[in-house]
């Protein structure tokens, strides 16, 4: 019989699984550790109970006592489960900017929460970290879980998820993609992977108002400011963060990596919270930058699950009243703005068609860009007049009459669904300027910006 002993026991060895819809326009591949497989809903899973472990071991922790925390919701659920199971109370303190349903599911686990002010410094007494410090001296037999000094936090992460990562990916993978914290799974886990392979790349995701970013860059930063997305970043470097393990940092914005949630959701069926957005974006970011190949192999850690955001990144009310989501994109598809075209009628080319024929093609229908299909009906790509463009100009090679579009071609055109939302169609015109419309290999149309703006301004009328 296969009977787990405890809960804690369903903790770690969580799948990856590949990212296809959001990642299309993308050569490498990008697999998704998916943290929320955990009992608790997050990658905080993984540290509550070795935490507790180690207090109990060095007689800092008794029976009966309290554990107290200073959390932005998920390192609290952690330590809760294992606490439950070994019979400790705890106190959580939290930030004002997290979620209800974080705090309602804390209270939930019998956990007393304390809710501090977001817009203070570190070392202000009102600060959740200042908070927490103070309940453990007023409290009998509390010990702190300090996951922003405790050693364990990384060792917890070197040595489950970086060796699960490695395990999964065969020893394949070349990058790690993280948002960062308190830093211990980056730290953790990109430790250990670096120790398998030294040329992995560790890549941390900060959003834009947290000093990570500037740390890791020039070794100074600014004063932090405040943002949306929760669980990552940070206004202090924690003892947890080891940045010469990190190879690059990744700056992301609020708009971008909650609409990236949605897509993640909506597109992947991957129900995660605004931190795995962030993450994902920041991994597409550094893969389109870098120009990965299909060589490469990306691993983008979603730490926890949506279902703690539904009163905030997936409340259309929210995200409108802080300026993320526009009325006009509300239950808009892909298919609608194509069906809405006066010509609806796919024009394409194939490889072997002669440059001068395709500027024919683009001149005759007055279009600058047309999508290239192969004669087994399979996309091949996208085929652009600046590309033909700067191709005739070119003076490398002899161009001649019967010269093709193969060369031409540029295979990462981003595709979408017929049921994509406009939402996630802006998320792409951010980086790109065309986005073919797909069912399986089946092309069945183009967009442009153009086509939204023609298409938004006859809602307004």
């Amino acid at each position: 019989m296969d009977i787990r002993n405890s809960i804690l026991d369903t903790i770690g060895h969580t799948p990856l699984v590949r990212l296809n819809s959001v990642t299309r326009d993308l050569a490498c591949v990008v697999a998704a550790k998916v943290e929320f497989f955990n009992p608790g809903g997050s990658v905080k899973d993984r540290i509550g109970p070795t935490i507790i472990e180690d207090a109990e071991k060095g007689g800092r922790l008794k029976p009966g006592g309290t554990i107290v925390e200073a959390t932005s919701g998920n390192t609290g659920v952690g330590l809760a489960i294992a606490a439950a199971t070994k019979g400790y109370r705890c106190i959580f303190v939290m930030p004002d900017k997290m979620s209800q349903e974080k705090i309602l599911l804390l209270r939930a686990y019998g956990a007393r929460v304390v809710v501090t002010p977001t817009a203070v410094e570190p070392d202000d007494p009102r600060s959740y970290y200042s908070v927490a410090r103070r309940l453990v001296e007023e409290t009998p037999n509390a010990v702190l879980a300090n996951q922003y000094y405790n050693p364990i936090n990384p060792q917890s992460h070197y040595e489950s998820t970086g060796p699960e990562i490695w395990e999964q990916t065969d020893g394949r993978v070349t990058h790690l993609v993280v948002g960062m914290g308190t830093g211990g799974t980056i730290t953790g886990a990109g430790r250990y992977l670096k120790e398998q392979n030294p040329q992995v790349q560790v890549v941390g995701v900060d959003p834009i108002g947290s000093i990570l970013y500037e740390l890791h860059r020039s070794g100074q930063y600014t004063t932090a400011e405040t943002y949306k997305v929760e669980g990552i970043g940070e206004d202090f470097l924690p003892g947890t963060t080891d940045l010469e393990v990190v190879d690059t940092i990744v700056q992301v914005n609020d708009r971008d990596s909650l609409l990236m949630t949605r897509r993640l959701v909506r597109e992947e069926g991957i129900f995660c919270g605004g931190s795995s957005g962030s993450a994902v974006w920041g991994a597409i970011k550094y893969s389109r930058d870098r120009d990965l190949g299909p060589d490469n192999l990306v691993v983008v850690l979603l730490p926890d699950t949506g279902a703690r955001y539904l009163s905030k990144i997936f409340d259309d009310e929210w995200m409108r009243e802080n300026g993320f989501l526009e009325r006009a994109w509300l239950d808009v598809r892909v298919g609608d703005i194509q069906a809405a075209k006066p010509d609806g009628a796919l024009i394409s080319a194939r490889p072997t068609d002669r440059m001068a024929d395709v500027v024919r093609l683009l001149k005759e229908h007055n279009i600058s860009q047309v999508p290239v299909i192969d004669d087994d009906g399979r996309l091949c790509g996208v085929v652009t007049e600046v590309d033909l463009l700067n191709h005739l100009l070119s003076q490398d090679h002899k161009h001649s009459a019967d010269e093709t579009i193969e060369s031409v071609i540029d295979p990462n055109v981003p595709v979408v669904r017929p049921n994509t939302p406009l939402e996630a169609l802006m998320g792409i015109f951010s980086n790109n300027s065309v986005a073919l419309i797909a069912t399986g290999d089946e092309v069945q149309g183009i967009l442009t910006k153009i086509d939204i703006l023609d298409f938004l301004s006859v809602q307004v009328r």
